[in-house]
């Protein structure tokens, strides 16, 4: 059922939640490869305790798009990858296990702070509910980086550099301050992304105060807000693979699918 014309929300507005969406649905992908490959058994049943918790959100979160008139079967089995609006640093599997918990605590908590910035009154319930599944996922990504931090320094600070560009473009450019940010304007989130932004850094820094990480810094031009995709929240032309793709669509599969 689509949302009637008072309900529904801005374009720009759908296209932030299909973004956080569809990180999450890429989270819940990452989390199932790494399930087996962790250094031990507790890592192991967390990423698949998290991953459970990220593909029942997204079933959450495309509800409401459906409501909003976004086609079920098109998020679900008809895209291509480039259709995909996920982090960019969820694009490939990682290759090592420091690299892993690097991309997935920061795109989980990057799509964390902005699904706690909506306020509309479509997600009232929703959002205090995945808070508490996102908890467990944050203290225990950052009890493992700071872990990391300590062994593999070299590992931890590479792989923030290799992903902290597309985290922020994901977040959003520094001009969507609380002047110009299109979602505040339009009443639909309560903080602006410069905001965002910067509390995500200062997570960090305060996460790896002590250690030999340091963490990238905040610079206005990344990402370029001329070059930044708003829908996919991204600059460039990157995108999940082919592979990807079918499997998450369960491509292989439907022969088997119980009408």
């Amino acid at each position: 059922m689509s949302a009637d014309a008072e309900s529904r929300w801005p374009e720009v507005a759908r296209d932030y939640v299909q973004a956080i969406a569809d990180t999450k649905l890429l989270l819940g992908q990452r989390y199932g490869e790494w399930m087996l490959k962790g250094p031990n058994l507790e890592d192991d049943i967390s990423g698949a305790s998290n991953g459970q918790d990220e593909i029942g959100q997204v079933r959450q979160l495309f509800r409401l798009l459906e409501q909003q008139g976004v086609d079920r079967d098109w998020l679900e089995t008809d895209r291509e990858p480039a259709e995909y609006a996920n982090a960019q640093p969820l694009d490939e599997e990682a290759e090592a296990w420091p690299t892993f918990m690097v991309q997935v605590a920061l795109s989980d908590r990057a799509a964390w702070l902005l699904l706690d910035a909506i306020q509309h009154e479509d997600f009232t319930g929703m959002v205090q509910k995945m808070g508490e599944d996102e908890y467990f996922h944050l203290e225990h990504h950052d009890a493992r980086l700071e872990t990391l931090a300590v062994d593999q320094p070299e590992a931890v600070e590479a792989a923030l550099e290799r992903y902290f560009p597309g985290i922020l473009a994901f977040i959003g450019p520094a001009t969507h301050d609380a002047g110009e940010d299109p979602l505040v304007e339009a009443g639909f989130t309560d903080r602006a992304v410069a905001e965002i932004r910067g509390a995500f850094r200062e997570h960090y820094v305060d996460l790896f105060a002590g250690t030999d990480v340091t963490v990238p810094a905040l610079t206005d031009d990344v990402p370029d807000p001329d070059e930044w995709d708003e829908k996919r929240r991204r600059s460039g032309d990157g995108h999940i693979g082919r592979g990807v793709a079918d499997q998450l669509q369960g491509v292989t599969n439907r022969e088997y699918v119980i009408e």
